[in-house]
């Protein structure tokens, strides 16, 4: 069954955690299990790790493409733009590890010190952990610990868990691994314009939109606005309004017991017939038929 990604209401995205309360997010995942083998283009205020168990995906943050291979590791900063994808159809079995900055509040001043200059730092966008060198090998091995806790679900875990992140974060910066952006380059301010286009679209999908409304929101022309989300998104802007869209209505069709036509006007779809054409597109069945796969 395809994979259901979250849908939030406003951005930045809203992580939806193992435990509510507890801001951690562990899973082992397939790449094949989300439409079109390509997650939905987000950001979000935690940190992610990644971890290739098997096969191959690339992974796009603020429209850089960066390959993992099978023992590859990275780790995306808070705020950027980032999903993973495939170009070939070939699946990818990984690690997701998500946490939120909340994890290291316990000392203001260690926080201080310690973790909101990585966050702040415009130019460390993310980092890569590749080949089988000793940094990426300890990487490696402290995720899938992780997840092996995570998997077991002792009483406690999550103490275990927090525990290793604070250890791998401690080696991030005692020079073990060197922190330090790929680039070294402030983002662009094209980068905050995006992020304004798609923030409006998470406000407005319900709407009527069209593609002037969706420009004017970053104050750039059409043509900008094609160009920024063919840089950041790989679609067009229109195109990711409909997929945003379409992830809504699978969670409505999940969680609610409104009819196929409500849903679809509530996610800003005007005509049923369209809505069913674009969702069996996407997802290879027709919206009664997904509802009907859930029960």
């Amino acid at each position: 069954m395809k994979k259901a990604l979250c849908a939030p209401e406003a951005s930045p995205e809203i992580v939806r955690y193992n435990s509510p309360g507890i801001p951690l997010y562990i899973q082992r995942d397939q790449l094949a299990l989300y439409p079109d083998m390509q997650a939905l283009c987000h950001w979000h205020e935690d940190l992610e790790f990644l971890c290739i168990l098997d096969g191959f995906m690339n992974y796009s943050v603020n429209g850089k493409k960066i390959p993992l291979s099978k023992g590859s590791c990275l780790l995306v900063n808070s705020r950027q733009i980032h999903y993973g994808f495939s170009e070939n159809r070939q699946d990818c079995d990984f690690v997701c590890i998500v946490f939120h900055p909340q994890l290291f509040t316990g000392n203001p001043i260690l926080y201080q010190k310690y973790i909101l200059p990585v966050l702040e730092n415009p130019g460390l966008e993310y980092l890569l952990f590749s080949g089988e060198t000793q940094e990426t090998l300890s990487i490696r091995d402290t995720l899938c610990k992780i997840l092996s806790l995570k998997e077991e679900g002792r009483t406690g875990y999550e103490l275990e868990v927090i525990g290793l992140i604070d250890t791998l974060w401690s080696r991030l910066l005692s020079g073990t691994v060197r922190l330090s952006s790929p680039s070294g380059k402030v983002p662009s301010n094209d980068l905050s314009i995006q992020k304004d286009m798609v923030s409006f679209i998470h406000r407005h999908y319900t709407e009527k939109l069209s593609l002037a409304s969706i420009a004017a929101s970053g104050s750039v022309c059409r043509s900008k606005c094609c160009a920024l989300f063919k840089r950041y998104m790989r679609q067009s802007p229109i195109d990711f309004l409909n997929c945003y869209r379409l992830e809504v209505s699978r969670g409505l069709l999940e969680n609610t017991s409104m009819s196929i036509t409500q849903i679809a006007t509530s996610c800003g779809f005007n005509h049923l017939s369209y809505y069913s054409r674009l969702f069996l597109r996407n997802y290879g069945c027709t919206p009664g038929d997904y509802r009907k796969k859930q029960d």
